[in-house]
């Protein structure tokens, strides 16, 4: 299928899930399951990807495989955490910068459905890949993948086992990968997008699938990432937070700085 053809169409599918996401959020009261549609649209974008792509079925099959499984760990994650939690405080926030109004969150949902049809530019691109299993960008894919994965699971559980525990309620979490990076499962979910460019690097389309890392690295750094994270965790853990950021790298992973107590 035409590239331009295939984003176009899990554009059109990812609009319609978005806009039920938004119904099913705005009985719930709680916009945070936008993040958990987001993940569920991308593990199904990867999968038509690999349907309708036009590489080598190993190709087809890793991206469908790689992108659909996570997507589906993070839907899972997030399900839990969600249902499991109040509203996260950056909605909050949002709620009072922009209001409550239905039409501008049903324009906010949209706005993540236009987001998975850029992030499937790579998974296409990815689809499009001529080689075979006895490629070195194949086992490259295969590596990147399975570091970033499991490397995200690992931060992710590492937080929920410290919001878990009843001791370090307000403190904020330096478990494991958390002492080297403040957002290590964000690290991990932008390396990630290095497998898809592995496996477009054999095709016609090679360079498009750098879109995703550059795309995941902007937003997570710059747009709704970092920064709004950030913000929350300094409404709600102060200097505990501050001196965190002055210790601990933002973004990769560093051996902690350490700082003197005023």
């Amino acid at each position: 299928m035409n590239v331009l053809l295939l984003v176009g169409l899990i554009w059109a599918l990812a609009a319609i899930g978005m806009g039920l996401a938004f119904l099913y959020a705005r009985a719930k009261g709680n916009m945070g399951y936008v993040d958990v549609f987001w993940a569920l649209g991308m593990a199904f974008a990867a999968v038509l990807a690999g349907a309708f792509g036009s590489g080598s079925i190993e190709s087809r099959g890793l991206v469908a495989l790689f992108g659909g499984l996570w997507g589906l760990r993070l839907f899972r994650f997030l399900w839990h955490r969600v249902r499991g939690e109040p509203e996260d405080g950056r909605y909050q926030a949002m709620r009072v910068a922009i209001g409550d109004g239905a039409a501008k969150w049903f324009a906010f949902f949209q706005a993540q459905a236009i987001v998975i049809a850029l992030f499937a530019v790579a998974f296409v691109a990815a689809a499009s890949g001529e080689a075979g299993l006895k490629s070195a960008w194949v086992w490259a894919a295969i590596g990147i993948w399975l570091i970033a994965v499991i490397g995200e699971a690992v931060a992710d559980g590492q937080l929920h086992a410290h919001r878990r525990d009843p001791r370090r309620k307000g403190q904020t979490c330096r478990r494991g990968l958390w002492a080297w990076s403040r957002h290590p499962n964000y690290f991990f979910e932008w390396v990630h997008w290095f497998a898809y460019a592995a496996l477009a690097a054999s095709g016609p389309w090679g360079w498009l699938a750098l879109l995703g890392p550059a795309l995941m690295f902007a937003f997570l750094w710059r747009v709704s990432g970092i920064p709004w994270t950030e913000a929350q965790a300094l409404r709600t853990r102060g200097d505990d937070y501050r001196r965190y950021q002055d210790e601990v790298s933002a973004f990769f992973p560093r051996p902690p700085r350490t700082t003197t107590s005023p």
